[in-house]
């Protein structure tokens, strides 16, 4: 919009505090503040749930794969087989066989139930998702019949277990007696100590050799799991078509979507419903932009009908206060913008900040899955909910700028 050099000299007159007209003043500034507040809310809010959706996906796809062929019966004896046709399909870029069994593990009287991992020695040391957060310890102690394990955090905690600890996995696949199967127990080394970042993965995985764990379950040469990994998550389907046709009877394939439905689910909807409802704060803004923008017209009628017998056209009017209120939106969105990065760059002390002030345990893991607040900003969310607060402003501005053009100056001047 270009406005010659008399209607940018009214406008930021306009925008400025005149004599009698603080609480018009107020008014707009607190319209400023709205604005500023609902932009800052919605980046800050759209942040943390994509954070919390890219973090849980690439922590649990990290470690579970964008898909796994589980074998029938709990074992996959041909998965040599199955993991020579994953390879050559086309989109998949990697099958690892793996052996997933809940057990049980105790240590100095503690006991926790457990989620055991087996995995060749190069996929545990390649694995990103695990070899980047060993806090304790190396995963190159991990070497088949060393009898070294690796062991979530979390559980470690619970266990009170380090490196060198001794503790004892029991399995309930062990030996047939005249009194029933006796239930094995192997004492294992901590090798390594690792911090993933999902609460329940911490709290329960136990990660050893593959060939360990087929000698504690008494699998011999089976699997029970070929986790895959793909080029493109977002189109497993297709890519995991021509395989499902080939594997045949050998196991049944489930992809990321199907394993974690819910929780994926869950989370589109609650980020959806959040991004409508912190609208609301925006939407209130702009009626305060034009509750201010109404009661500065009448509060300038002179002077718009003086201008108005000066020469100034309506044309000029609409401009003049379009320009004010989309200023109070824009001034608005610019500081929200920055708020909303100042608060996502310092989130976590903000966080414990609050939880220090209230004595409240407000990111307790167990029930957020994540250890930390996470953030992920959008640039398209984040253009998009400035561009909507600019239209909203610009629109709250039509009706105000309308009724000053409208002024008809014979009427407002008779008596002066």
């Amino acid at each position: 919009m270009i406005l010659s050099r008399y209607e940018r000299m009214i406008a930021r007159r306009y925008l400025l505090p005149g004599k009698g007209e603080a609480f018009i003043f107020l008014v707009a500034g607190i319209s400023l503040v709205a604005v500023m507040l609902g932009v800052a809310a919605l980046v800050i809010v759209m942040s943390v749930m994509n954070g919390f959706r890219a973090e849980l996906f690439d922590k649990i796809v990290g470690l579970n794969g964008h898909a796994v062929v589980q074998g029938y019966g709990g074992q996959m004896p041909d998965w040599r087989r199955v993991v020579g046709l994953a390879e050559t399909t086309p989109g998949v870029t990697s099958a690892t066989p793996l052996i997933e069994q809940p057990l049980m593990t105790t240590y100095n009287g503690r006991v926790e139930g457990i989620l055991l991992r087996g995995m060749r020695g190069a996929d545990i040391r390649t694995n990103k998702t695990i070899g980047s957060k060993v806090v304790m310890g190396s995963l190159n102690s991990l070497k088949p019949g060393s009898g070294t394990i690796a062991i979530g955090s979390g559980l470690a905690d619970s266990l009170g277990a380090v490196v060198g600890s001794q503790i004892s996995l029991i399995s309930p696949q062990g030996q047939s007696t005249p009194f029933g199967t006796v239930p094995r127990i192997v004492n294992y080394t901590v090798g390594a100590v690792f911090t993933i970042g999902v609460y329940d993965f911490d709290k329960a995985y136990v990660i050893m050799p593959l060939e360990d764990a087929q000698t504690l379950l008494m699998f011999g040469d089976s699997v029970n799991i070929v986790e895959l990994q793909t080029n493109n998550p977002d189109n497993i389907g297709p890519i995991l078509a021509p395989l499902v046709d080939k594997i045949g009877r050998s196991g049944v394939v489930q992809d990321w979507r199907q394993m974690n439905a819910q929780l994926f689910e869950a989370l589109g909807v609650e980020r959806v419903a959040m991004f409508t409802v912190l609208s609301i704060i925006i939407l209130v803004a702009v009626f305060n932009i034009l509750s201010s923008l109404i009661m500065l017209v009448r509060a300038k009628t002179r002077d718009i009908a003086i201008l108005r017998t000066m020469g100034a056209s309506r044309g000029a009017m609409i401009r003049i206060f379009m320009v004010v209120g989309t200023t109070i939106g824009g001034l608005g969105v610019i500081a929200g913008l920055i708020l909303g990065f100042i608060f996502l760059w310092f989130r976590q002390d903000v966080v414990n900040a609050v939880q220090w002030a209230t004595g409240q345990n407000l990111w307790d893991p167990s029930v957020r899955f994540l250890s930390e607040l996470p953030s992920k900003t959008d640039p398209v969310e984040v253009t998009a909910i400035a561009l909507m607060a600019l239209v909203f402003s610009f629109l709250a501005t039509l009706y105000p700028a309308l009724k000053a053009a409208s002024t008809d100056p014979v009427q407002v001047l008779r008596y002066e």
